[in-house]
């Protein structure tokens, strides 16, 4: 972070006059302080390698060669460490389980209020998931929907996945986990790394949303 307070963020997106937007939106929070922009996927891993950034707001429906998804993926394919959120016109079940599984932090829609905006993104800084109002219920019901073709169960976990599974559901990111449970960060993305395997999850958002419709969300 640049300040003890301020995050900075990158912005890729293909429409300028939106671009420009969500710039001064950010350039008018003091916790988050905007540092690039793109317009495209390929300058948009460019500068996020560069920059590396706290966090990435990325388009899904991009043009050129790599849209969102693929940008996405190959952002995570060169390990860049940055939150990265969804923003996008897309309400797409199809879309938002991709974006997960992809690896994305977050999924917001474009038309979602400025000052709500920034609260979901300043959460999303903080190790939380953040995904649009209505949007989770979509997402858990295509988990549900694919829990009946595939089996699913607690029973699997050892008691200290079933713990951070638990954790998983409140929003926590791997320091907050370690800090709670008084384990090592590392010692987290290992379990993390066992349970999404025995769940056959692709993504600690996917399991967390589980989690959560299975009622482990509460402390």
């Amino acid at each position: 972070m640049t300040t003890a307070s301020a995050a900075t963020v990158l912005v890729i997106d293909d429409h300028p006059l939106f671009r420009k937007g969500v710039l001064q939106l950010l350039a008018s929070a003091k916790t988050l302080t905007p540092v690039g922009e793109a317009e495209n996927g390929e300058a948009g891993i460019e500068k996020a390698l560069a920059l590396e950034p706290d966090l990435i707001l990325l388009d899904l429906n991009m043009k050129g060669r790599l849209d969102g998804i693929a940008t996405l993926e190959q952002l995570r394919a060169r390990d860049v460490e940055s939150r990265i959120v969804i923003l996008t016109v897309s309400d797409d079940a199809n879309d938002l389980v991709a974006a997960i599984r992809a690896g994305a932090d977050g999924y917001l829609l474009k038309d979602t209020e400025p000052e709500t905006m920034l609260r979901q993104l300043e959460s999303a800084l903080f190790g939380q998931t953040v995904i649009s109002d209505g949007l989770a219920s979509l997402l858990a019901t295509a988990l549900r929907q694919e829990s009946a073709v595939e089996t699913r169960s607690r029973a699997d976990l050892t008691e200290r996945e079933t713990m951070i599974l638990a954790c998983l559901a409140q929003g926590l990111s791997n320091k907050l986990i370690a800090r709670e449970l008084d384990i090592m960060e590392s010692t987290v993305k290992v379990h993390i790394r066992n349970l999404l395997k025995k769940l056959k999850f692709h993504s600690r958002l996917e399991a967390a949303v589980w989690a959560v419709s299975n009622g482990m969300s509460g402390r």
